[in-house]
């Protein structure tokens, strides 16, 4: 068995129902003034930055077992930090979105609840102003898997594959399945998990600022919302690109560093960065490493303009 600490994303009004949930884990009946509720991701099935996977399966089967369980600062399993108790799970789908491994993506979202005290005043500040923002889990998984040839790994004799590595048209990735127990989620400064962050919904007044629209107005919302989101997938497969271009073009170069680097840039420096490495690799190679589609190479950005973010 291994214990795996991972990395991934914390934020709420409360529904009736979502109060005697909360309420299933107190000696006294809380009310709504006394509780501040806020959504976590907690982890999902995208490839991070040690190369390792949670399978849906797994997912689902910690979605069962992080109920209950209680959130610290920086894996500390002292009573002293503990801050708030998740209350409620739920496996979150991710339409149009595969992984790295070929699944549907998909990540597991808990609701916690965190009480309004004097002491927890500045805590909630710093959720609510996006300081207190990413979180890590501490669980243990049975299996450790290499994907590309189902050997387990850490086993003793191992398989000889490199993860984060490229073997034909398949990266070594290890998948982390069979969960066996949960032990607590912690908020931290850096993830793994590059999807880490705050979960954020609707708020009173948004929702009521939303319900007063016509229904074209709240259509419009809504594709807004879906042209967001397919800014943020488009912005992921640039970093991801950029990586994999610059790991070839630089061999030297640790993937940490570069995947660090490439995490704090935006859209048009990642554009240019990617250009950079694949006319790096089009000198070295004398190939192309990309699709050409027979027109004159645009500015820089103009092809991706409608993704812009």
């Amino acid at each position: 068995m291994r214990t795996i600490v991972k990395e991934a994303a914390a934020a709420g009004a409360l529904t009736p129902a979502e109060l005697e949930e909360i309420n299933r884990f107190t000696r006294r009946t809380l009310t709504a003034e006394e509780v501040y509720p806020f959504a976590v991701r907690l982890c999902d099935n995208h490839a991070d930055r040690d190369w390792e996977f949670f399978d849906r399966p797994a997912l689902e089967k910690l979605a069962e077992l992080f109920v209950g369980k209680t959130g610290v600062f920086d894996h500390d399993w002292s009573a002293r930090q503990q801050t708030a108790r998740i209350y409620r799970t739920e496996l979150v789908e991710e339409p149009g979105v595969v992984t790295e491994a070929g699944e549907p993506g998909c990540w597991l979202k808990g609701c916690a609840y965190m009480l309004r005290t004097p002491e927890t005043e500045g805590l909630i500040a710093q959720i609510e102003g996006g300081i207190l923002k990413e979180v890590s889990v501490s669980c243990a998984v049975a299996r450790s898997v290499c994907s590309v040839c189902g050997a387990e790994v850490g086993s003793g004799g191992g398989c000889g594959h490199v993860r984060g590595q490229v073997y034909g048209d398949k990266r070594c990735l290890v998948r982390l399945t069979e969960p066996t127990d949960a032990y607590e989620w912690s908020f931290v400064a850096v993830p793994a998990q590059p999807a880490a962050g705050v979960v954020k919904g609707w708020g009173p007044a948004l929702r009521q600022a939303m319900g007063a629209l016509d229904p074209a107005g709240r259509e419009a919302l809504r594709q807004l919302e879906r042209q967001a989101e397919t800014g943020r997938r488009y912005l992921a497969g640039l970093r991801a690109e950029t990586v994999r271009l610059g790991l070839l073009a630089r061999k030297t170069l640790p993937g940490q560093v570069l995947r660090t680097i490439v995490d704090k840039l935006e859209v048009r420096e990642l554009e240019a960065l990617r250009r950079s490495f694949a006319k790096e690799l089009e000198k070295d190679l004398a190939l192309p490493v990309q699709l050409g589609y027979g027109g004159p190479e645009t500015g820089a950005g103009e092809d991706d303009a409608p993704f812009a973010i």
